[in-house]
């Protein structure tokens, strides 16, 4: 298990460090893209608009930000934790667990956020000590800090257990139909693929998706592109014409008009905006 503080991310699974102790080379890194990341602040005001204001006070917040995020913690130098990790250290076949897990990290948005309790952080704490103390050893263990991230994440998936509901078969397929898209929404973008695959008919796979999203096959397609493109504006160096190219569209001037049509600006007014928000606003999310 990979610890160097300044190694590629490409070579790591997990990363744990203390906000205050985060360096730039993590912070950086264009490899934290592909990484799930659980940021715990500490006695903190919280980094996002918070609409009740009787919330807004110093307190334990957990963001959940999952991977190919838009949002990005800019500047360590909070009180806190940091916990990152990939994809293959959880569970594929607990596909319960990564149902949940997959909607507290809000994978088809850009993240959430929990205000935890004093219970609620004594007991994560507790849980996150052992991970750190494991993760610290010189011979660490994969399969124990596998076991490990797996209860820290299980404990907070009952701080937000309110809002699941026991498994149904729709809630099955809602996951097989977001790990599907995941692999193809830049290549395919026919709900009737995705149906297919299901062995469902395509106005059944609306309904399910109604139901549980309250949105259409072709609106969460729609979400997922524009959730890539903006990430992509954000987080590379490549042009708006060939981000296009990279998502399938066969020219800018198409691109544009359904960026502007989902978003409400275009590319280059949304890039702009996002330029001047990360120069000027810092610990924030973007």
């Amino acid at each position: 298990m990979n610890q160097n503080p300044t190694s590629n991310l490409e070579k790591s699974l997990l990363y744990i460090r203390n906000l205050n102790n985060c360096p730039p080379s993590y912070l950086n890194d264009p490899g934290r893209k592909d990484f799930f990341e659980v940021v715990w602040l500490k006695n903190e005001d919280p980094l996002h608009g918070i609409s009740d204001p009787a919330l807004g006070i110093k307190g334990d917040w957990i963001y959940l930000i999952p991977p190919y995020r838009v949002h990005q913690l800019n500047k360590a130098g909070k009180n806190g934790e940091l916990i990152s990790f990939k994809r293959s250290m959880l569970e594929e076949e607990d596909k319960d667990f990564l149902l949940d897990l997959f909607r507290i990290f809000n994978v088809q948005g850009e993240f959430s956020c929990l205000r935890l309790d004093d219970a609620s952080s004594k007991e994560l704490g507790e849980i996150y000590h052992i991970i750190e103390t494991e993760y610290n050893r010189e011979s660490n263990s994969f399969v124990m800090l596998k076991a490990l991230l797996k209860v820290f994440l299980l404990k907070l998936i009952t701080v937000k257990e309110h809002e699941f509901t026991n498994h149904d078969i729709h809630q099955k397929r809602l996951y097989e139909f977001l790990m599907l898209l995941e692999g193809n929404f830049q290549t395919v973008t026919n709900i009737d693929f995705y149906a297919g695959k299901l062995g469902i008919s395509s106005k059944r796979l609306n309904q399910i998706l109604k139901e549980k999203l309250n949105k259409t096959g072709t609106q969460i397609i729609h979400d997922r592109i524009i959730l890539e493109a903006k990430r992509k504006i954000i987080h590379s160096d490549v042009t708006i014409k060939e981000i296009a190219y990279d998502l399938g569209f066969t020219d800018r001037p198409y691109f544009s008009r359904f960026f502007k049509k989902q978003t409400g600006e275009t590319p280059e007014e949304f890039q702009k905006k996002a330029k001047a928000h990360i120069e000027s606003k810092f610990n924030t999310l973007v």
